[in-house]
């Protein structure tokens, strides 16, 4: 059975012949290095942004624990989304910035790997756990947090080549 883009004419890799999920096969893709960028924002209110700022949440340092969980979470992918091929990546990177203007936690996370697929899964992976564990580390101080805006900014090689958000 051949796994190509459009098989069944809906454009989706991930759909059969007979419209059952499958996971699409790259071995006869060339191996290339391939990044993707995603980001995510935490929003906060006052008095969390605040604790988290001066590093007094109970559940102790929230960007450094974020920023391991999110790492941690790109080298998961796989075994979080069942269709996720499971990749070798060569580097991840969490970033976590306070941004004082949205009261919010702003997160970039970079996955890089040599293989046949993508790595936007696992950036995308890498945010969301990131700003899932802010989330869990300052519930206690607030309900009103919002996860919001997780979304890839960029991507290199591939079937569909370069993509960024901003071009």
């Amino acid at each position: 059975m051949s796994h190509k883009i459009n098989q069944n004419g809906t454009g989706l890799s991930h759909i059969g012949h007979s419209g059952e999920a499958q996971m699409v096969d790259v071995s006869l893709k060339e191996s290339s290095k391939r990044t993707a960028i995603a980001s995510c924002r935490v929003i906060l209110d006052k008095v969390v942004f605040e604790m988290v700022a001066a590093n007094q949440m109970r559940k102790g340092d929230v960007l450094t624990v974020a920023k391991i969980a999110g790492i941690s979470g790109a080298k998961h992918t796989s075994n979080l989304i069942p269709l996720c091929h499971n990749i070798t990546l060569s580097n991840v990177r969490v970033d976590l910035r306070l941004n004082p203007k949205n009261l919010s936690v702003d997160i970039e996370g970079e996955a890089v790997s040599t293989g046949k697929t993508g790595v936007e899964m696992e950036a995308m992976t890498a945010v969301a756990i990131a700003g899932l564990t802010v989330y869990d580390m300052c519930k206690a101080a607030s309900k009103h947090i919002q996860i919001t805006d997780i979304q890839l900014e960029s991507k290199t090689r591939g079937k569909s080549g370069d993509w960024s958000r901003h071009k």
